[in-house]
């Protein structure tokens, strides 16, 4: 029985297995081949996809008031003009015993014979510590080098007073003084003792010193004063400090005219345009000695001659050199020293008749940067220094206040600025299509915005120098000038997360991975970011910055190639127009706008430095257009509350589109020997002008 169950339960299953396979073979499934075993394979795992960062771009934010500093300081004594200089003859005149000899042995004339019929004087009422004694000498310091004395054709004799104690008492006014004067329209009268308008205003008839001679002896007249308008200032091939295009108006120039031999007329297409005084004045339209040089220009040489050889026809061993300055470089050892003697023509005396300059000689050491005359100054070697290199500032206050100093130091306003200049022309200077890549984003408003964004202004200034006394700045207007206002400031500050976001932006990636941005498209697609940045080896915290500014654009994957230049090299590239960036003290012009008034914006073919124009006019962008519009008519206008107004104006379009990009501002200090005699006291190292010609150096005795 057994038996049969088990037979039974193995057929039900044998017909079931049979059922199965007839069930399937009848199914309209295609049949498919078994699947084989896959292989034992590692599974690769996707990468998830890399999310770029975003960042947000913070809007511009008020810019600060000033720190509160307890600097004191002295009032200027402003008077009018006609109580500081006159022109008088005297009965007697005086000559230092210094020159006695000469005129002994018969070198030399008697002293009222080598003056003019009528020299400048200036008044004791004009004098802090009134007439003067002869004899001693000023004791200087100069870091740039002396590339030659052909001034009028942008060449530089060493600057820190070099110019300014020689050459620059040869123009037509002289504006350094001005801050002592009670007005700032009419300048100081110098080689043009009066000067009057036509009724209509469009004629300025100047009335030139007559009998007045070079340091050589050789008569000064209405000639020199043409040569110079002719070969310099008409002659596009010179490059000169002043061109026509900065005395022309709606396409008209302004003309000159000999009259006689003492007298010049000016013809103007405006009425009265009194902004001209200071085209005309010691840093801008300097008299050269017709006699030496018209036979070396090439318009007038009798022997073949070019422009670069009259450029540098005054080379620095080509001395003594001819001046109408107080003393004449006599010696000059490269990059060593330099001594001037007082010049036996000089045409001015005081009001007892002395001939002046009262100090018979000038040295000057050489030395490879500015603060090497605040070290000198302090160390009681040299009688002046510009405290214009903040990192010496508490040394040189903490020595100033010595029981035993030999110098003391003064405070002016917030016109220290130093800025990151960017090369903005589109075609001049341009040698490749890398520079035409870097000319692009430098013209391109957030590439520029990016950069402000990337410097630590504030981190700067503390390194320089810690405490309130240096404060970033936006550019544009110092924040001392008098027409300034903060309100109109437009300040993109220190902020990494927007510079990155305004590069990415543009286009900017770091393709390569390498931690440089790269350009993504044209020419230059693949390629890395790179800019190369200069500062003058001459100016200690230009350098400073730009150090520090390599780092913290590289920051945000600008990559900076830098490098210290000297001043004559700066001046070749800037002529030349192969540059990108350059850290700068900035100039005048933001402290005083009426006094530099083409340098604004480009309205020159010169001016500013970082948008020159070449053989091709240069193509402006939008807001420069806005700006010419708006310094033009700030330069004919003499309405204080329109000035005022034009100025706001003026400086909020040029740093809400950072024409420069500033870094920070400060103040000026003066450091002087305490044994300087006839300082006016307060007195400016940068107002009008550098102090060096501001303050009269010809009448200070010891």
């Amino acid at each position: 029985m057994k038996s049969r169950n088990i037979f039974l339960t193995v057929l039900l299953v044998l017909v079931l297995a049979v059922f199965m396979v007839l069930s399937a073979c009848s199914s309209n499934a295609t049949p498919t081949a078994a699947p084989e075993k896959p292989t034992a394979e590692v599974p690769v795992a996707e990468e998830p996809a890399v999310e770029e960062p975003v960042y947000t771009i913070k809007d511009p934010v008020p810019f600060p008031g000033p720190n509160a500093l307890e600097l004191g300081g002295t009032e200027v004594n402003r008077q009018p003009i006609s109580e500081i200089v006159a022109y008088r003859s005297y009965d007697e005149y005086h000559q230092a015993p210094w020159l006695d000899q000469f005129v002994a042995d018969g070198t030399l004339p008697p002293v009222e014979e080598r003056l003019p019929k009528e020299p400048q004087v200036y008044l004791t009422s004009g004098m802090s510590d009134g007439i003067g004694v002869y004899g001693d000498l000023w004791r200087g310091f100069s870091a740039c080098p002396t590339s030659g004395y052909n001034i009028m054709a942008g060449v530089s004799m060493g600057w820190f007073g070099i110019e300014s104690y020689t050459s620059r008492y040869g123009s037509l006014v002289k504006t350094g003084p001005l801050y002592r004067a009670n007005q700032d329209i009419e300048p100081f009268p110098e080689l043009a003792m009066s000067w009057d308008w036509s009724a209509d205003g469009k004629e300025l008839t100047m009335h030139l010193i007559e009998g007045a001679k070079w340091s050589d002896g050789y008569p000064f007249t209405a000639d020199d004063v043409m040569f110079t308008w002719e070969g310099y200032v008409l002659d596009e091939n010179v490059n000169s400090n002043l061109r026509i295009d900065a005395l022309t108006w709606d396409g008209v120039a302004t003309t000159l005219e000999k009259v006689d031999d003492y007298t010049i007329k000016f013809t103007f297409p405006v009425e009265k345009p009194m902004g001209v005084f200071y085209l005309l004045d010691d840093e801008t339209f300097i008299v050269m000695p017709e006699h030496q040089l018209k036979p070396l220009h090439p318009k007038w040489s009798t022997t073949p001659t070019d422009y670069k050889a009259f450029e540098n026809a005054l080379a620095p061993d080509n001395l003594p050199i001819v001046t109408m300055g107080p003393w004449v470089i006599t010696e000059y050892k490269t990059d060593e020293l330099m001594i001037m003697r007082r010049n036996p023509y000089y045409w001015k005396v005081d009001e007892a008749g002395n001939q002046l300059p009262y100090m018979d000689e000038i040295q000057y050491v050489k030395g490879p940067s500015g603060a090497g005359r605040d070290l000198c100054t302090m160390a009681g070697d040299c009688d002046h220094m510009n405290l214009e290199n903040p990192s010496t500032f508490v040394e040189a206050m903490t020595r100033a206040q010595e029981a035993d100093a030999t110098f003391e130091v003064t405070w002016g306003p917030e016109t220290l600025g130093y800025a990151l200049e960017l090369n903005q022309s589109i075609d001049f200077g341009v040698q490749s299509e890398a520079d035409t890549a870097v000319r692009q984003l430098l013209r391109t408003f957030e590439f520029r915005r990016a950069l402000s964004h990337a410097m630590d202004r504030d981190g700067i200034s503390q390194a320089i120098m810690r405490g309130p006394f240096l404060r970033p700045w936006a550019g544009g207007l110092y924040p001392g000038a008098p027409e300034f206002d903060k309100d109109s400031v437009v300040y993109y500050d220190y902020d990494p997360d927007s510079a990155k976001a305004l590069l990415a932006q543009i286009g900017l990636k770091d393709t390569d991975g390498n931690g440089i941005l790269n350009y993504t498209e044209g020419p230059s697609a693949g390629q890395d970011v790179v800019l190369a940045m200069t500062a003058n080896e001459d100016q200690r915290e230009a350098v400073n910055i730009a150090e520090a500014l390599v780092n913290q654009f590289a920051a945000v994957g600008i990559k900076v190639n830098y490098r210290t230049v000297t001043s004559a090299t700066r001046s070749e590239i800037v002529q030349q127009g192969t540059w990108d960036m350059h850290v700068s003290r900035e100039g005048q012009v933001f402290a005083l706008p009426f006094t530099r008034v083409v340098e604004l914006a480009p309205i020159t073919q010169t001016t500013p430095p970082w948008h020159r124009e070449g053989d091709v006019a240069r193509s402006l962008q939008p807001f420069e257009e806005k700006l010419n519009e708006i310094v033009l008519e700030y330069r004919d206008t003499y309405d204080f509350a329109r000035r005022q107004e034009l100025m706001f104006e003026y400086n909020q379009v040029f740093t809400e589109n950072l024409y420069d990009i500033g870094i920070f501002v400060g103040r000026y200090g003066l450091g002087l020997a305490k044994r300087s005699m006839n300082v006016p006291p307060g007195t400016p190292v940068f107002m009008y002008t550098w102090v060096e010609d501001a303050i009269l150096l010809d009448q200070i005795w010891t």
